[in-house]
């Protein structure tokens, strides 16, 4: 059995993650994407302090899928580096685990 996880990337615009989020559930390699706005991110980026308006996407996925994820995100990002995280999820409803692994299969 697969194990789950949440990925987290950010993204510079409402569109860009809109588009991101579609992929992802139209590849069947992601469950569920939420898409949070109105987040401020502060960073270094090239020798100096940034900070910028960015919209953050919660991924819904398997370990099996992560990868994928990743390559897909990555294809379609503006970022030069974008933010790619998963976690290993803890527990949560076992209804719910089986339905995002049912999801991506």
């Amino acid at each position: 059995m697969s194990r789950v996880l949440v990925g987290w990337v950010t993204c510079g615009s409402q569109r860009e993650a809109r588009r991101i989020a579609q992929a992802l559930i139209e590849q069947r390699v992601a469950a569920c994407v939420n898409i949070v706005s109105g987040i401020e991110s502060h960073y270094r980026w090239e020798g100096r302090q940034e900070r910028s308006r960015e919209w953050l996407l919660m991924i819904k996925t398997t370990g099996t899928r992560m990868r994928e994820v990743e390559k897909l995100v990555r294809k379609l990002h503006s970022y030069q580096v974008p933010e790619i995280i998963f976690v290993n999820m803890a527990g949560g409803s076992v209804d719910y685990l089986d339905w995002v692994r049912d999801s991506v299969k």
